[in-house]
C-alpha cells in the first residue's frame, strides 16, 4: 500500500511540473508560431527573452510584492496589464485570458498574449529581464546551432 502511494506521488508529481523546453526545441517552435520578426523582433531576441524570463519552462510563476501582481509562464506574463488571476488587485487583462493558461504545455495562449504585449507602444521593452540582459546585446547564441 506504501508503494502504491508512493508510486501516485510520483505520477503526480510528472503531470503537474509542466514543460520546460530545450533551447533548440523553443527556438523551433516559437518559429513555427510567427514570431520569428514578428512587430520587427528576431527570434534571437524572443528566445533571449524566454531565457531569462521563465529559463524555458511553461510553469514558471513569479510574484511581484511591490504591486502585489504575478507573472505567469514561459514569457512571463504580467497578471496586473495582460491576464486575469483572480488576485491582483485593479488588474487590466489586455488579453483577455486567465493566466493559468499560461502555465499550460501548449504555449499557443502565451505566444498570443506576448503578440498583444509588443503590439503595444512599449513593444519588447515591456520585459525588464529583456532590457537587462538582451536589449543591444549580440542575442545569436540563443538560436545557434538550431537550424532555425
Amino acid at each position: 500500500m506504501k508503494a502504491l502511494f508512493i508510486l501516485g506521488l510520483l505520477l503526480l508529481s510528472v503531470t503537474v511540473q509542466g514543460k520546460k523546453y530545450e533551447r533548440c526545441e523553443l527556438a523551433r517552435t516559437l518559429k513555427s508560431y510567427g514570431l520569428d520578426g514578428f512587430k520587427g523582433i528576431s527570434l534571437a531576441n524572443w528566445m533571449c527573452l524566454a531565457r531569462w524570463e521563465s529559463d524555458y519552462d511553461t510553469q514558471a510563476i513569479n510574484f511581484n510584492p511591490g504591486d502585489k501582481s504575478t507573472d505567469y509562464g514561459i514569457f512571463q506574463i504580467n497578471s496586473r496589464y495582460w491576464c486575469n488571476d483572480g488576485k491582483t488587485p485593479g488588474a487590466v487583462n489586455g488579453c483577455g485570458i486567465s493566466c493559468n493558461v499560461l502555465l499550460q504545455d501548449d504555449i499557443t495562449q502565451a505566444v498570443k498574449c506576448a503578440e498583444r504585449v509588443v503590439s503595444d507602444p512599449q513593444g519588447i521593452r515591456a520585459w525588464v529581464a529583456w532590457r537587462i540582459h538582451c536589449k543591444n546585446q549580440d542575442v545569436t547564441q540563443y538560436i545557434q546551432g538550431c537550424g532555425v
